[in-house]
């Protein structure tokens, strides 16, 4: 298995919309960044369910506030459709980390997921001070990577989370 390159990344984006929408400004060396989308799922207090909640209207100015300790679902805003031979993983970037923004690390795509935005799992960190969560804020960079051969059985099979068009949680979890 070997990590893609900045054009490897750009073809696949450009020519099979791996990603969409594809920005070159987000390319990196060995990457490709990404940003948030216009929706979260966030904890009901004293329930047991998550929450949809639209923050297509927040802003770097006007944010919503993670605060400390809690947990959300947010999506990004790009669309995935992995190749049969390529597989990817989402990792926080380390200017998020810093300031005290943490992902549960689950950020592993296996070839074959497609139609979806990626779910991600962030968490405030910090023992004091809110973090602001708003459409369009760089939260991660995803990382693909070219198998060494082709599965058997692709996600596109066997996976439950294809054809996400906005975050889910978990099919265990109830959600309003």
């Amino acid at each position: 298995m070997s990590v893609l390159t900045d054009w490897e990344i750009q073809y696949l984006c450009l020519q099979k919309e791996m990603v969409w929408p594809f920005s070159q400004a987000l390319l990196n060396p060995a990457s490709l960044d990404v940003v948030l989308g216009p929706t979260l799922m966030v904890e009901v207090p004293h329930k047991n369910e998550l929450m949809r909640y639209d923050i297509t209207r927040a802003t770097k100015e006007d944010p919503y506030w993670l605060k400390p300790g809690e947990f959300v679902l947010a999506q990004t805003l790009e669309m995935f459709s992995l190749p049969d031979e390529i597989s990817a993983q989402f990792v926080l970037k380390s200017s998020r980390a810093r300031e005290g923004y943490n992902h549960m690390l689950s950020g592993w795509c296996d070839p074959g997921w497609h139609g979806s935005v990626l779910t991600l799992e962030l968490q405030n960190c910090r023992k004091y001070t809110d973090l602001p969560l708003y459409p369009n804020l760089k939260i991660g960079q995803m990382v693909f990577h070219k198998m060494s051969g082709m599965p058997v059985v692709n996600y596109s099979k066997t996976g439950r989370y294809n054809l996400h068009a906005a975050v889910m949680g978990s099919a265990d979890e109830k959600i309003t």
